[in-house]
């Protein structure tokens, strides 16, 4: 048996070493490429200084660090106390409401531009054509990955009983589902909260079709040009993704332990 599991033991590492390999090797080429001064293989940090004077890069940016914050606020007022409330007082709609977050995935982007187009023509008629519209169908997008982050934290907590508990001690249902079930379900909600915002920082397609300026689009349009410095804002996005991947749940963490510590 321990023959086995230190054979168990180096083939986990050696898995982890190719993935990690697999995962690392087009980011150290990104920067490779971004820092490459010529021929002869000089460095240089030319394309990175030059990212705040790229034309409309700054500006895309912000947009697509709003749209972020909007998608983010969208699932915390729509979504999560949707599935709270579903999981305490209407458990047979937890199959349908699957259901209904998860066909983001199965419909193609291109499809749903064709469907969203002519409402978004309407509606700039009416409120004009900001990128920020762009807040509602990035929402959408979102939905399939926010409620597997926030679902698997449900069931991981006996929240009826929670909630039962609260009750009995006279707390109201808004009391219950912010001041009890919520805090036990931050680690979920955090997880949702990071996957939406580099979704949203990572969203090309949509768009693009839309005729809207968002960072991503700026990033191709920029390629066409200035090829190093795309790259290496490219980079700085993925970097900020990781961070954000890092920051935010250990943050969920450390505020746990004080107050199991309080």
């Amino acid at each position: 048996m321990k023959k086995l599991t230190g054979v168990a033991r180096i083939w986990r590492v050696v898995i982890l070493l190719i993935v990690g390999f697999y995962l690392l090797l087009p980011l150290f080429s990104m920067a490779e490429f971004s820092t490459r001064a010529g021929a002869d293989g000089g460095r240089t940090l030319d394309s990175w200084a030059a990212i705040p004077t790229a034309p409309d890069l700054l500006a895309s940016i912000l947009v697509s660090v709003q749209l972020a914050l909007l998608a983010v606020l969208g699932i915390l007022v729509l979504l999560v106390p949707t599935m709270i409330w579903v999981h305490l007082r209407l458990p047979l709609m937890r199959r349908p409401l699957e259901v209904i977050c998860m066909l983001p995935i199965a419909i193609p982007a291109i499809v749903l531009v064709v469907g969203i187009a002519p409402i978004y023509r309407w509606l700039s008629q009416f409120f004009g054509s900001s990128p920020l519209s762009l807040a509602f169908v990035y929402t959408i997008l979102t939905f399939p990955y926010a409620y597997r982050a926030i679902d698997t934290s449900l069931r991981s907590v006996d929240v009826n009983t929670l909630a039962e508990a609260a009750r009995t001690l006279g707390a109201s249902w808004p009391k219950t589902i912010m001041g009890i079930i919520i805090p036990n379900i931050r680690n979920g909600i955090l997880g949702a909260c990071v996957i939406s915002i580099a979704l949203v920082l990572g969203e090309f397609t949509i768009a693009s079709l839309l005729n809207y300026e968002t960072m991503q689009v700026v990033i191709n349009l920029l390629g066409k040009r200035e090829g190093q410095i795309s790259v290496a804002v490219s980079l700085a996005a993925l970097i900020f993704a990781f961070v954000l991947l890092i920051a935010i749940p250990t943050s969920g963490k450390k505020q746990e332990v004080a107050q199991d510590g309080a």
